[in-house]
């Protein structure tokens, strides 16, 4: 087992939630593939006045997810894209198929990643690493208009 050689954190702060504001963003998709939403999140904080505090994404969909992921590389989200779709082949047999070969396919890449996503913010911004963005991934082969619900919950400025 490796223990690590050294570990630090910051004092701890405290604020009070003094409010919660929401705001729903639509994304217009291609088609299957990753669409970076990180500025309109950031858009929304900015908006909101955000201080301390955390913001929550969601998806209203279930055949459409959210992930963080790398923003350096396009190689990465094409070839997440290919893990996905080996995970879950069109050809799979499956029996739900009411709105094409893509249906069920995207309802289980979708189980396999995630509806929902909190991040920390502090002092109005995301605490994201310096190679993470905020992607809405389409498991679908045709365009789709989808709908996030975001959520500030914490100090506003």
């Amino acid at each position: 087992m490796n223990s690590a050689k050294t570990m630090s954190h910051s004092a701890p702060s405290s604020v009070a939630a003094t409010g919660i504001v929401s705001s729903r963003l639509t994304v217009q998709t291609a088609g299957a593939g990753f669409t970076d939403i990180t500025r309109e999140v950031a858009k929304f904080l900015h908006e909101a006045h955000a201080g301390e505090g955390a913001v929550s994404l969601f998806i209203r969909h279930t055949s459409a997810s959210l992930t963080i992921q790398e923003n350096a590389d396009p190689t990465v989200l094409a070839d997440l894209m290919t893990a996905l779709d080996r995970a879950a082949p069109e050809d799979g047999g499956w029996r739900h198929d009411a709105e094409g070969p893509d249906d069920m396919p995207a309802h289980i890449k979708t189980m396999l990643t995630a509806t929902s996503l909190q991040i920390p913010v502090l002092d109005g911004a995301m605490a994201l690493g310096t190679w993470q963005g905020i992607y809405l991934i389409e498991h679908r082969a045709r365009p789709h208009s989808r709908e996030i619900v975001l959520q500030f919950i914490g100090a506003t400025r």
